[in-house]
């Protein structure tokens, strides 16, 4: 399954009246695992950047002059997110600048079908508490020194992590359901590769309970049927 955790920075918070995005990030996660791909540009807003806008990512009005407009990466980035999911963190926001300004583009919108909302899913997962991305950052453990100003890229980045833990953490990785390589084995059903544990679970059973067990076994006589089913030869 393919997935790309996007981002986006922008010239104010007001898509419908006229602020314009100057920032887009991307990531690629392939079964929710980072693939090593992503898509960054930035983007000449063809407008003044605001002050409030500029304090949260600091890319200025001369930064941007020189970077091609919405129309000149619109290709590129339609390629790259192709028919994929969107991991967004508020997506309403970035959706509504990118619908925007592919609008303006006689484009198509992104489907809210095909968006997946952290910010909602960290409010259902944790009711109450504070769930911007720092502090899912602090609440995971997740390394977000680096974010000193919002940067499109390098929020992505994080939001993957974030995204990973929000489902469940590496274990989604495990792949427990994974067909093996067998495939349909011999009564025709389907040969699942269950790894191993990296540590062994500590056992259950404490020394007591294991010399209860032993001499349970004693008293089963020296041919139990148990032991013809496990192979277990009696002793002579």
């Amino acid at each position: 399954m393919r997935e790309i955790v996007l981002d986006t920075e922008t010239t104010g918070v007001e898509a419908n009246n006229g602020d314009r995005i100057v920032e887009i990030g991307c990531v690629e996660l392939v079964n929710h695992c980072p693939s090593g791909r992503s898509f960054h540009c930035y983007i000449n807003p063809e407008r003044p950047m605001s002050e409030g806008a500029f304090a949260v990512h600091g890319l200025s009005d001369a930064f941007l002059a020189d970077k091609p407009v919405f129309s000149g990466v619109a290709d590129a980035f339609e390629e790259f997110i192709g028919d994929a999911r969107l991991v967004i963190h508020n997506a309403a926001f970035d959706i509504g600048f990118l619908n925007m300004e592919l609008k303006r583009l006689g484009r198509g919108p992104i489907a809210p079908i095909r968006v997946v909302d952290t910010l909602s899913m960290a409010r259902r997962k944790h009711p109450g508490a504070s769930n911007s991305l720092d502090a899912l950052c602090q609440r995971y453990g997740i390394d977000n020194s680096r974010r000193t100003k919002h940067g499109a890229l390098l929020d992505a980045e994080i939001l993957a992590e974030v995204y990973i833990e929000l489902i469940g953490g590496k274990q989604t990785s495990l792949g427990l359901g994974t067909v093996s390589a067998t495939g349909i084995g011999a009564l025709g059903g389907i040969v699942i590769a269950r790894p191993q544990r990296q540590r062994p679970l500590a056992p259950r059973l404490g020394p007591d309970a294991i010399a209860a067990h032993e001499s349970f076994i004693l008293t089963l006589g020296k041919a139990p049927l148990w032991k013809t089913y496990l192979g277990i030869a009696d002793e002579a």
